[in-house]
């Protein structure tokens, strides 16, 4: 390989790692912020004032008032725990059940590969919010529902990545080596596939943090999700989307969170899988 390619590798490698410097940083930031949601509030989220409803943005309610006075930057703020929590929540649990499903469809095959493979290939017949409304509409609605139902839907995704992967480990000579040497099925797979499939499983799931943050507040909108009075960013601009065009602000603030958060995972998901490619990684020279 000649030196100029060499050398374009290492810059695009360096600025690879210095996005991702950054992109995690702000991200941690982000998750810092939310834990001490309640302590970085300048009034009560939920403390409501009818004498200064409404009230436009200001020094002393940098977001304005919404309808029953209560401070719009408090409730952003206190807002971020709700929807950022229950949004690597529901991550967590797509891909941990997901890759269950997978790990076992690719080791032992057979019937339990055809069950289940087909049980996926039915959710992904579905269009996916679709089917997410349908699901919460029939639990009730509510944040917890609304968490069970994205699950239902989204684990495929995750259990096909984990059976691929699964599959090509499972040829391998080492892992061949492992079951010659009567290793248990439990250790193979904890020990040897396991680490060996985390890193597409991984990636996959930070790409879809801003995806399922965005469903997620797509549910409260439409009132499936979080319920008033709690401050949850999609179920607040569905609470005072009928003010957009008097008092804009206290819908937009909500909506600009979200686009904020969804913006800087979705970058860090980018960064994290640029920095996974294997063409990306350092040449030495």
């Amino acid at each position: 390989m000649s030196t100029p390619t060499i050398r374009k590798q290492k810059i695009k490698r360096t600025t690879v790692k210095t996005r991702l410097i950054i992109f995690g940083t702000l991200a941690v930031l982000l998750l810092i912020g939310s834990i001490f949601s309640s302590h970085l509030t300048p009034y009560d989220p939920y403390l409501q004032d009818l004498s200064n409803a409404k009230a436009a943005p200001s020094m002393e309610h940098l977001l304005g008032t919404d309808r029953y006075g209560r401070d719009m930057l408090s409730r952003v703020i206190i807002g971020s725990r709700t929807s950022i929590y229950s949004t690597l929540l529901l991550v967590a649990i797509i891909t941990a059940f997901g890759t269950a499903i997978g790990v076992i469809c690719g080791w032992f095959g057979k019937w339990i590969d055809v069950i289940l493979m087909r049980i996926s290939d039915m959710f992904l017949a579905f269009p996916g919010l679709v089917f997410a409304l349908a699901v919460a509409g029939v639990l009730g609605g509510g944040l917890q529902n609304a968490i069970i139902a994205l699950a239902a839907i989204s684990w495929p995704k995750y259990a096909r990545i984990a059976r691929s992967q699964t599959l090509a480990q499972k040829e391998t000579v080492y892992l061949r080596a492992a079951k010659l040497s009567g290793s248990s099925t439990i250790k193979i797979i904890f020990k040897h596939i396991l680490p060996n499939i985390m890193g597409p499983i991984l990636v996959t799931s930070m790409l879809d943090i801003g995806t399922m943050m965005m469903e997620l507040a797509g549910l409260s909108f439409l009132g499936l999700g979080a319920k008033p009075p709690t401050a949850e960013w999609g179920s607040m601009m569905s609470d005072t989307r009928s003010l957009i065009t008097i008092v804009p602000w206290v819908t937009l603030a909500p909506g600009i969170a979200i686009f904020i958060s969804v913006m800087i995972f979705n970058l860090l998901g980018d960064t994290i899988r640029d920095y996974a490619d294997p063409k990306n990684r350092e040449v030495r020279s």
